[in-house]
């Protein structure tokens, strides 16, 4: 979808080559700002290859500012879990990063596909979450996109989520990637159990650290029923991710190996409503849980030897296209 940044480095330098008028003072200044994009590059891939691993996790979630008269702070959120993060692709500019949870007790164990980020270097473009179970694409300008990278989140069937564009730095020796605010859907902890709000506003930051990585959130929880977008409360997340040897991530690899092509097709499926750059939405039909089970259980089924690959993917097909539409109703429709 977008020029790797070998290709861009490769046309930059032969562009400087064959122009004329370059002296040997200015191409070794061509030469020395190539080579210090090449290393900013690199550093920051590594910060996101950093990223993978396995992990115990904290997920801490507190509202800690009523914006709307008569709310009432709701109780703090904290939850915890085992999670291995696998590096799904590589392609230099692009980096696909899949989180799957360890779940259930003693000999009961078992690997529990999670959400996915995607990372591309200098994006073209970037998914955006509209509100009312739809998204849309956005076009990324030159400048907004000059050596930053975009995360797009996707959630454990592969249905979109978020997406942003932001830089990373090194303040203090620090890795810490941070994107301008952008809205996103309700978290699952909240969709399930109450209907008071309707998006989130969210800024995102993640920094590696010693022992693993941490995910902020600065979050306000949005109503969107009236046209014009109402604050509801600020919520602060810290999501921390420390490296851990209590479990082997050898079943879980073992999981996603033996269903990684059926997930790969499903992606492909997802990401043809992207490449259309109009916009998209789940339909209300039903649960949102129906997608989402019907999914994983082709997953489950493909990785049993129940089901063949190529036979997942195609029913999978038929299942994504029962939820979803690009007839978009008004806002207000699809909030009900």
């Amino acid at each position: 979808m977008f020029k790797s940044h070998a290709s861009l480095l490769a046309l930059v330098a032969a562009a400087a080559l064959s122009a004329c008028a370059v002296t040997p003072s200015e191409t070794s200044s061509v030469g020395s700002s190539s080579e210090a994009v090449q290393s900013s590059f690199e550093r920051d891939r590594q910060a996101i290859l950093a990223m993978a691993g396995t992990f115990d996790v904290k997920f801490d979630f507190i509202e800690t500012v009523a914006l709307a008269e008569g709310y009432e702070i709701k109780d703090r959120k904290l939850s915890g879990a085992w999670e291995h993060v696998e590096v799904v692709e590589d392609r230099g500019d692009y980096i696909s990063l899949q989180h799957i949870l360890y779940v259930g007790g003693g000999d009961n164990r078992f690997a529990l596909k999670h959400w996915r980020q995607d990372w591309q270097y200098e994006p073209e473009k970037v998914l955006n979450f509209i509100g009312g179970n739809a998204w849309t694409t956005r076009a990324v300008s030159r400048e907004e996109r000059r050596g930053a990278w975009s995360q797009e989140v996707y959630q454990v069937d592969d249905s979109p989520r978020y997406g942003a564009v932001g830089q990373w730095g090194y303040t203090g020796g620090i890795a810490s990637w941070e994107a301008a605010r952008e809205w996103r859907p309700l978290p699952r902890r909240d969709m399930t159990t109450r209907d008071d709000y309707h998006a989130v506003d969210a800024m995102n930051r993640h920094t590696i650290t010693p022992d693993g990585w941490v995910h902020e959130q600065d979050n306000t929880k949005t109503v969107l029923t009236d046209g014009t977008p109402q604050a509801l409360v600020r919520e602060i997340a810290v999501n921390t991710y420390k490296r851990t040897d209590k479990f082997s991530p050898a079943d879980i690899q073992a999981s996603w190996a033996a269903t990684k092509d059926y997930w790969a097709g499903v992606r492909v499926i997802w990401e043809e409503f992207e490449e259309v750059d109009e916009p998209f939405a789940l339909t209300l039909k039903g649960e949102p849980m129906d997608l989402y089970m019907a999914l994983l259980g082709y997953g489950g089924l493909v990785e049993e030897g129940e089901m063949g690959t190529d036979e997942a993917i195609q029913e999978a097909k038929v299942t994504i296209e029962q939820y979803t539409t690009r007839d978009l109703p008004p806002l207000t429709q699809r909030l009900r």
